[in-house]
């Protein structure tokens, strides 16, 4: 099958950039597998191709990447044309809530998010919800609404997932399957569009930077509910209905603010056993040792996708036979993390990041001064920059965070590896935030 991230950023088989991605042939290979998992799987099963691609058309117009969007829209039509243009109705409504008058600017630009933690609240950034209408559901049917709404969470309100928002899906008709499945698809779509966002631009003649601000300020502004009373009521109706199969954890130690190491973390719903793990389910966690964590015991819910995600990951972030420096590559990881709020992955991978640059202040100043801060070093401040823009919704990455990388000394394939280690955590993150919470342990 053709390499879905080179179609979406213009890309030739065998050019420069293609052989440039070729330094990380498992990174390249399970992201063209991801998507087969979950865009093309051999059985759907509990989740059809139709919910599949009307649930990534969405998620692709809500990242504002019209290539992507009618790619995907594309495999709806084929599918399912009247669905196709319900799910381009929905993007024009969300569109609208973000330019109605409720002083969140023009047009959708996340991501938003309300953070728990008294001592973040000046970070809060609440920003516009999304409900489809009821006309919507006659057409697409209560589970795939349902799907729709979950996707607008994910991509534009990740920190903002709770326990309550799968309790709705399962009131919809999704089971703890699925789940995992739509959260791995959207989270996937985050990763894609912006590696492909990202590789467009580095390969375009002439770059410039989209007409995007980036990243929003933080604003004193009272956020607007989920939304009003409605969705409240819904939710918790369906924690009522639905709370046997979704833990709320009431008595957990959550964390206070971002720190480097000393957190843990829970599943909202129920992992796979360890000792009813299959041996498909082992293999896709690649490393045995993995059995004994929650997360990736729920993740082998759907081991086609766990399996190729993995993978990725190891060779993004620890293939060095060339490129990018271990420690700029968990830099970028922890400053993708640091702005979509995710408190477990930027713990995890700031103290990586120390591990390998041995610079705990720099990489603590990052964690406690938030995205907007300067490290003083041209490479760091580059990287980060760079991560922030690709992070932001839609992505802002443009010809003046190339101009900094490459001033900075970093040559296309060390921009590869930025592009990879901050686009992939925008699927980690949301992985992480939409299926559970971190657990404070010390």
């Amino acid at each position: 099958m053709t390499d879905i991230v080179n179609v979406l950023a213009g890309i030739a088989a065998n050019d420069s950039l293609d052989v440039l991605r070729d330094h990380r042939p498992q990174a390249k290979e399970n992201a063209q597998l991801s998507f087969e998992a979950l865009l093309e799987p051999s059985d759907p099963a509990g989740v059809t191709y139709r919910e599949r691609y009307a649930v990534a058309a969405f998620t692709a117009g809500l990242l504002g990447t019209p290539a992507a969007e009618e790619f995907y829209r594309d495999l709806l039509r084929d599918e399912d044309e009247s669905a196709s243009w319900v799910v381009a109705e929905l993007l024009d409504e969300s569109i609208a809530s973000a330019d109605s008058d409720t002083g969140f600017g023009v047009g959708v630009q996340g991501p938003y998010g309300i953070f728990e933690s008294e001592s973040l609240a000046e970070e809060n950034l609440p920003g516009p919800w999304f409900t489809a209408t009821g006309a919507s559901a006659e057409t697409l049917g209560e589970k795939l609404v349902a799907g729709l709404e979950f996707a607008h969470l994910l991509v534009l309100h990740p920190r903002d997932c709770g326990p309550e928002h799968l309790a709705l899906l399962l009131a919809a008709g999704w089971d703890e399957d699925g789940i995992v499945t739509l959260a791995q698809l959207v989270s996937f779509l985050n990763f894609q569009i912006r590696m492909s966002t990202g590789l467009a631009a580095l390969a375009a003649t002439a770059p410039s930077d989209p007409a995007v601000p980036e990243p929003l300020a933080a604003t004193t502004a009272e956020p607007t509910s989920e939304p009003g009373g409605t969705a409240s009521a819904r939710a918790e109706r369906a924690l009522a209905e639905f709370g046997h199969r979704v833990s709320t954890y009431p008595d957990l130690a959550r964390p206070e603010q971002f720190q480097q190491s000393g957190l843990g973390w829970v599943p909202w719903i129920a992992p796979v056993a360890e000792a009813e793990l299959t041996g498909t389910q082992r293999e896709a966690l690649i490393e045995a040792g993995r059995a004994k964590n929650p997360y990736f015991r729920l993740l082998a819910r759907d081991p086609d996708a766990l399996r190729a995600r993995t993978l990725t990951d190891l060779d993004i972030f620890f293939n060095t036979t060339d490129g990018l420096g271990r420690a700029e590559r968990e830099l970028a990881a922890t400053a993708a993390s640091r702005l979509n709020g995710c408190l477990f992955c930027a713990s995890v991978h700031s103290e990586r990041a120390t591990e390998e640059s041995g610079r705990r202040d720099l990489v603590q100043r990052l964690l406690d001064e938030g995205i907007g801060t300067r490290l003083g070093d041209s490479v760091w401040d580059a990287v980060v920059d760079a991560s922030v823009a690709l992070t932001v919704t839609p992505p802002a990455f443009g010809s003046s965070h190339l101009s900094a990388l490459r001033e900075a000394g970093l040559g296309d394939g060390d921009i590869v590896d930025v592009l990879g280690s901050a686009a992939f955590f925008n699927w980690a993150n949301r992985l992480m935030l939409s299926l559970g919470e971190p657990e404070a342990l010390n």
